[in-house]
């Protein structure tokens, strides 16, 4: 059984390795910005690859490559992938970013809708807030209210988390949707994100990230895209990574207790071998 579970996960690797080395080469070719985020860049910085026990990829493009990204992809699969964004018509897409799947895969996650796609890529827009943290802060704060409104109402119950946010997690989802349009909700933080770009603004970032306000820093920080070695392929990464990756995480060196080296991911069912197209 050990083997099998180290089995699965190295394919999950290469197949998510494969997929971001294919959105390198389209950002590329495109001459669209992306930056490895969270812990694809620690990974990248620390473990030159996935940290051992993750499972997943962030990436990040300034708000003008993500919606120029958009565009070009429309919703058309290319070669085995396929681009969903928040403003996707599908009722089971809640997120409040993008993701790109690979179709050729079938991955069912652990939320309320029970959400069926593809392995998948993490696309986060980064957006400007202000020139002061005090301004940053205060237009954040009206984002995450909103932000984690949509999280409980969407999400399933789980493991680990604090009991009043799994009890918000069971109660909010019971006010119906004539009062909290989830559609509508997930639409109007796209539009609070996106009022402020993130190279004229001195504080920004990505605003939709699961680290919340810690993801918010100076805008210079992510500077120009620069390469680093990830698993066999390179990607792009924060020019001053020590400095992103010590506002995100600290001391971004030191390896977290044993007890803590766990994924993060929760997701209810996975197939790297069958497409979620299949009927």
């Amino acid at each position: 059984m050990e083997n099998a579970v180290k089995s699965f996960d190295v394919e999950l690797k290469q197949k998510l390795t494969e997929m971001l080395a294919w959105f390198h080469d389209y950002c590329v070719g495109n001459n669209l910005r992306y930056y490895v985020l969270g812990g694809t860049m620690l990974g990248a910085a620390r473990h030159k690859g996935f940290i051992p026990w993750d499972d997943d990829i962030d990436v990040g493009m300034p708000r003008a490559d993500y919606e120029k990204l958009a565009k070009l992809m429309g919703n058309r699969q290319i070669g085995k992938y396929v681009l969903e964004t928040p403003h996707s018509q599908a009722k089971d897409f809640f997120y409040t970013f993008s993701k790109i799947y690979d179709t050729t895969t079938t991955l069912v996650e652990n939320t309320k809708v029970g959400t069926k796609r593809g392995i998948y890529l993490d696309l986060f827009p980064l957006d400007g807030l202000a020139d002061t943290q005090e301004e940053s802060q205060k237009k954040f704060k009206k984002i995450n209210f909103r932000f984690n409104l949509l999280l409980a109402r969407v999400t399933g119950v789980r493991k680990g988390r604090s009991f009043m946010k799994n009890a918000a997690v069971r109660l909010l989802p019971i006010i119906p949707q004539a009062i909290i349009n989830d559609k509508k909700l997930q639409m109007y933080i796209d539009d609070m994100c996106r009022q402020n770009d993130f190279d004229r603004c001195k504080y920004g970032g990505n605003l939709l990230g699961a680290w919340r306000y810690k993801e918010v820093m100076e805008s210079r920080i992510m500077g120009k895209p620069t390469l680093y070695q990830f698993e066999n392929i390179s990607v792009y990464g924060a020019e001053y990574f020590n400095e992103y990756l010590t506002h995100l995480y600290g001391d971004w060196r030191k390896l977290p207790p044993v007890e803590k080296r766990v994924t993060h991911h929760d997701f209810a069912k996975c197939d790297l071998h069958k497409s979620y197209l299949d009927k």
